[in-house]
């Protein structure tokens, strides 16, 4: 099985919601009321670009995972920090943060692809 692929395709699946539901979700509604520091353009596009490079990096980390060259050590650690989150996320949300199980199925997929 490829751990890695399925860590990637999982990663890949966390970006898309991020961008797709936190826009619609979050960010759409909280710029929609231009109060206190979004009343400021700067500060609104600030706050999207920022929600979206989020993603971007996502991405960027899937890739390091099916990425050929790249250090299995490497592929642990990013495997690592998803795995923190998705546990962090589901612990202070109490699971109600949708993104807590792909975050930590991508975790999970990593580290079992490079202990394999």
């Amino acid at each position: 099985m490829n751990w890695f692929l399925i860590s990637a395709l999982a990663m890949v699946a966390t970006a898309v919601i991020h961008s797709v539901a936190g826009e619609r979700r979050l960010v759409g509604p909280a710029l929609a009321g231009r109060h206190g520091v979004f009343a400021n353009a700067q500060s609104r596009k600030v706050l999207r670009g920022a929600w979206h490079l989020t993603s971007a990096f996502m991405l960027l980390t899937a890739a390091v995972m099916i990425w050929p060259d790249t250090d299995g050590q490497l592929k642990a650690l990013v495997a690592g920090v998803w795995l923190v989150i998705g546990l962090v996320s589901l612990v202070s949300t109490r699971g109600k943060h949708v993104g807590w199980p792909t975050l930590t199925l991508s975790g999970i997929a990593g580290l079992a692809g490079a202990w394999a």
